[in-house]
């Protein structure tokens, strides 16, 4: 169950009560659903109660057990409680976590994007189906990056890569094209030279304002992109002199991030097994025999990580790890996964707020929540281990947090590699 499943949940549970007379209240639009601060306090947790308690008259917790009651063996629901002065707290079935792995594997490039199905039942047949506002030309050459319609004319680096990644965004998010009431008149561009990587904020494009072929030519274009779409629309730009490729630079933390699944994929195959979403385990220092820590892995190996070459174990430059507190296995797990469920809704969001940089930096907190993760559920055997169902279901949860980077990058229009 995804937080916007649990959301609508929550809400038909608010309309029944309306409409059975057991509050006396306007039905809201939307239910906001979330992360608790803290674990032990379930899966999920919303204060619907405390917004609803002025306009029906009654103390919060009083609505909060008329929600509790409806809400009582939904489907997905293992329980509800009532915390504090009228918080729902919402733990999900053991069987939640899995489904939502097989969703994400399941949808693939579709997931979080309303307009991959819509794509996939009406797909040109040839090149004389492509309709003159997606014309070759405006495609991203890098694999696995979709390219947009091409905005009208901006008057900045930062109105040109932000109206660009919006349209994908809009798409994604399923809203009809904003562009359809305004005429746009610039012409099609002009074919681009042979090295040139064929996008629509190349500089071979004479219409780019000059301040983005300044930065596209000093930074690249993920990195252009990156610098011009993380920043809120209220703060400023800050560009670096050259793109950094070190644990510092948030975009090169997500495609790093990315390219780690791919390579912790192309292992286990080499070893002779694939992911299956199931129960991941204990984490490795909680007593987990057949996946020992990362301290017991390098005095094993003389030192170095008993891992295959194409898996490094941390970031290049990562400052050495924190000490562990007792709950944070579960925090990594549940924080992991919460990130995954939310996608959608971060994509819907982006589109309604007209926000990319929400996008940017679900991901950024999607990368380094993988990162925790992993270094508490290992998904690769290590030594003489035979891959075991845990593994298994770690390399499915793994694979499922490489999908939704490279989801979210292909909307804001940055290449997700295979290998960094």
């Amino acid at each position: 169950m995804t937080p916007a499943e649990l959301s609508r949940t929550v809400l038909r549970s608010v309309r029944g009560a309306v409409e059975e007379q057991e509050l006396s209240v306007a039905v809201p639009a939307r239910i906001v659903v979330q992360p608790p601060p803290r674990p032990g306090c379930g899966d999920y947790a919303s204060n619907v109660a405390l917004q609803l308690a002025k306009p029906a008259g009654r103390p919060a917790r009083e609505v909060a057990e008329i929600l509790r009651k409806r809400l009582a063996g939904s489907p997905g629901i293992a329980r509800v409680e009532i915390a504090g002065p009228g918080f729902l707290n919402f733990t999900l079935g053991d069987d939640a976590q899995v489904a939502l792995v097989r969703q994400v594997l399941a949808q693939g490039a579709g997931y979080g994007d309303r307009s991959a199905a819509e794509a996939a039942a009406v797909a040109p047949t040839s090149a004389d189906a492509v309709s003159p506002a997606h014309s070759p030309a405006d495609s991203l050459s890098r694999p696995g990056v979709v390219a947009a319609p091409r905005p009208p004319a901006a008057r900045s680096a930062r109105e040109a890569v932000v109206a660009e990644a919006l349209v994908r965004i809009d798409a994604a998010a399923g809203v009809p094209d904003r562009r359809q009431d305004r005429a746009d008149t610039r012409p099609a561009p002009a074919p681009l030279p042979p090295n040139d990587p064929a996008d629509p904020l190349a500089p071979s494009d004479a219409l780019a304002p000059a301040d983005l072929l300044d930065l596209l030519r000093r930074l690249g274009s993920d990195e252009a992109r990156w610098v011009l779409l993380r920043p809120a629309a209220h703060d400023p730009v800050r560009a670096p002199e050259r793109p950094v490729q070190r644990e510092s630079n948030p975009r090169f933390r997500v495609q790093y991030a990315h390219a780690r699944v791919r390579a912790l994929l192309r292992n286990a195959g080499e070893l002779g097994f694939s992911g299956e979403p199931g129960d991941v385990g204990p984490p490795v220092t909680e007593g987990f025999p057949q996946v020992p820590d990362e301290a017991s892995r390098r005095s094993a190996s003389g030192g170095g990580a008993s891992r295959l070459p194409d898996t490094p174990a941390r970031l290049p430059d990562a400052p050495a790890r924190l000490p562990r507190t007792q709950d944070a296995p579960a925090r990594a797990l549940q924080g992991f996964l919460a990130l995954l469920a939310a996608y959608p809704s971060v994509v819907e969001a982006a589109a309604r707020l007209r926000a990319p940089d929400r996008v940017v930096r679900h991901l950024e907190a999607t990368a380094d929540a993988y990162f925790r993760w992993h270094d508490e559920f290992p998904p690769l055997p290590v030594g003489e281990q035979k891959p075991s169902a845990v593994h298994r279901a770690r390399l499915a949860l793994a694979e499922a947090g490489g999908t939704v980077l490279a989801n979210g990058l292909r909307l804001l229009g940055i290449s997700a590699p295979e290998h960094l």
